[in-house]
């Protein structure tokens, strides 16, 4: 759990540069863990997040003779903003500028755009289509390519994203 913790004090931190890390470790914290996945808030100039987060499956890393860093996948809610469950792709290296990441859920595929270390659904019309297969399905596959041309992927488990979604949901 302490790792998991870690692993979404990080992802916060690259999702969200401008906060300080006094002050993002102040008004972050864990609501709860679901099978991989576990939930968070995040409160920062008097605006709210709340997002689950999970990291690939152990040893799913390819290719395995590369440092990949810490990897993550997340999905936030931020209340007032208009922003419902946006899924986001978090390398723990640079990723190919102006890179696409694929990710694919059972047969279906999304394509993600790349900034850095952080990729976004391309077509943000797309979300809801990706959260209704990551609920319906047992694993997500990412397949990304780094700022040096390396092609990477991973694994992630799909155990308790429905119950996490859930939780954050209702995030206000």
């Amino acid at each position: 759990m302490k790792r998991t913790t870690q692993f979404a004090l990080l992802a916060l931190a690259a999702a969200m540069p401008a906060v300080t890390p006094a002050a993002f470790a102040q008004s972050s914290g864990k609501t709860g863990m679901f099978e991989a996945w576990g939930t968070y808030v995040h409160s920062a100039s008097g605006k709210k997040t709340c997002y689950i987060l999970t990291a690939p499956i152990p040893n799913s890393a390819q290719p395995a003779s590369v440092d990949h860093g810490d990897n993550y996948f997340l999905v936030s809610q931020k209340p007032g903003e208009n922003v419902a469950f946006e899924p986001q792709f978090i390398a723990g290296y640079n990723m190919r500028e102006n890179g696409k990441v694929t990710v694919t859920v059972g047969d279906r595929s999304f394509s993600m755009f790349t900034r850095g270390k952080s990729a976004w659904m391309e077509n943000a019309a797309e979300e809801p289509a990706l959260i209704a297969a990551m609920r319906a399905g047992s694993t997500m596959k990412i397949a990304a390519t780094s700022a040096r041309g390396t092609a990477t992927s991973y694994e992630f488990s799909l155990k308790g994203v429905t119950a996490a979604l859930q939780q954050i949901q209702t995030c206000n």
